[in-house]
């Protein structure tokens, strides 16, 4: 019998599509299940007119990096929100998504057998779409801290992976973080490729864009998300910002893989991009306010969770516990119909915790949800009291609860 390529057998499914699919599955049934696995968060977006798009434009091929008035209000974005310069014409290229913007730009830095070190907790489709590219991904650990990647970067060591704001944790990079890996790149000649598909779910001033510290562009590569930032997942619409030699190469992949984003839903964010912004902020606000309360809350029930306060995920610890994540995920969801995501799919040093997202429910919903979260790590614990007032329950880094310390 044929068979298919045998680099596909290294290639899992992404660990967070497969438990959300299994929810659809679920719900097409009609069963009632808590969703914490989700991640995107649900606005009221109103359908604004496509009346007024270009016809008959809207139904043909847009140029390949994207229709100009599009990618002219991103670029200048980027410039006022983020102090990162963009020249609309050769540094920005829109896409189908920010996922394919990611895979993209490392098709167009890894050859086969180039290192990428992709950072724990790492979103689930970094290190196998470095082997799409025939690269290497290069765990580090949850609790290492970036000031040691040097350990980690080796003669084949091509690009960092770096998540920021970070899907699952919600952690911001610092200045002096965002300093030393923009340090590393220059003195080991590679590239930091930055997915800032959350920037916009961030409180206060804390996030800085990675561009923002190397505005030449000269090794740096961010990728973000329309579609992600402002409630329209569905919708598929990305953008990835680079200096002209690495878009000219990324402009060609994308020539062959898409030709271009879906022409109609780019004249409509232009057309409407302000608009959405002043709808969808107010929203984003109204997440990070319930994140900050949701945090109490687990703080409350005495839950542990990895540091972070942007994004609305939490990766939470079920370190009592003596099932594997995945072995916890699965009960979680055909036993209690609350669904998560188990932590293993975000690095190997992260198979006690779960990501529990906070954006598609409400805040009764999710409650419940979090207090059969707990309920469960009780009922599987090697502890006969899981709860204890002692960090060592804990791994490595997380966040322990007040009245736990």
């Amino acid at each position: 019998m044929t068979q298919p390529a045998e680099h596909l057998d290294r290639i899992g499914q992404a660990i967070s599509i497969r438990y959300n699919n299994l929810v659809y599955e679920m719900k097409a049934r009609g069963e009632d299940v808590v969703v914490l696995s989700l991640g995107e968060a649900f606005f009221d977006i109103p359908l604004f007119s496509f009346h007024d798009l270009p016809m008959p434009d809207s139904y043909h091929y847009s140029h390949s990096r994207g229709i100009a008035g599009l990618r002219r209000k991103l670029a200048a974005y980027y410039g006022s929100h983020y102090g990162v310069p963009v020249d609309p014409e050769t540094e920005i290229l829109v896409t189908a998504g920010s996922k394919i913007a990611i895979h993209m730009s490392l098709m167009a830095v890894l050859g086969p057998g180039d290192e990428a070190l992709v950072l724990e907790p790492a979103w689930v489709s970094y290190s196998e779409q470095v082997k799409l590219c025939h690269g290497v991904p290069v765990w580090v650990p949850h609790d290492a801290s970036v000031f040691g990647l040097d350990a980690f970067i080796t003669p084949r060591t091509r690009a960092i992976l770096v998540n920021n704001p970070n899907n699952p944790s919600g952690k911001v990079y610092s200045r002096a973080e965002l300093e030393h890996l923009h340090a590393l790149a220059e003195r080991h000649g590679l590239f930091l490729i930055a997915d800032e598909a959350y920037s916009e779910f961030v409180s206060g001033d804390a996030f800085i864009s990675c561009g923002a510290l190397d505005p030449e562009k000269r090794h740096t590569v961010v990728c973000n998300s329309m579609s992600k930032n402002y409630g329209m997942s569905g919708w598929r619409l990305g953008y990835v910002i680079g200096g002209t030699r690495i878009m000219a190469e990324v402009l060609k992949i994308n020539q062959h893989l898409v030709t271009c984003p879906p022409t109609i839903l780019q004249y409509y964010l232009e057309r409407h991009f302000e608009a959405v912004l002043d709808i969808t902020r107010p929203q984003i606000a109204d997440v990070m306010r319930r994140r900050r309360e949701l945090a109490g809350f687990m703080d409350e029930l005495g839950l542990a969770y990895l540091p972070g306060d942007s994004t609305f995920y939490f990766f939470v610890s079920i370190a009592p516990s003596a099932l594997s994540s995945e072995e916890f995920c699965t009960r979680l969801l055909t036993e209690h119909r609350v669904s998560t995501v188990p932590g293993i799919g975000y690095g190997q040093s992260c198979d006690r915790f779960i990501r529990v997202s906070v954006g598609a429910e409400s805040m009764e919903r999710t409650r419940r949800g979090i207090e059969l979260i707990r309920e469960l790590i009780r009922d599987t614990a090697v502890d006969e009291d899981p709860f204890l007032p002692e960090a060592a329950l804990a791994p490595a880094g997380v966040v322990i609860p007040a009245g736990r310390r």
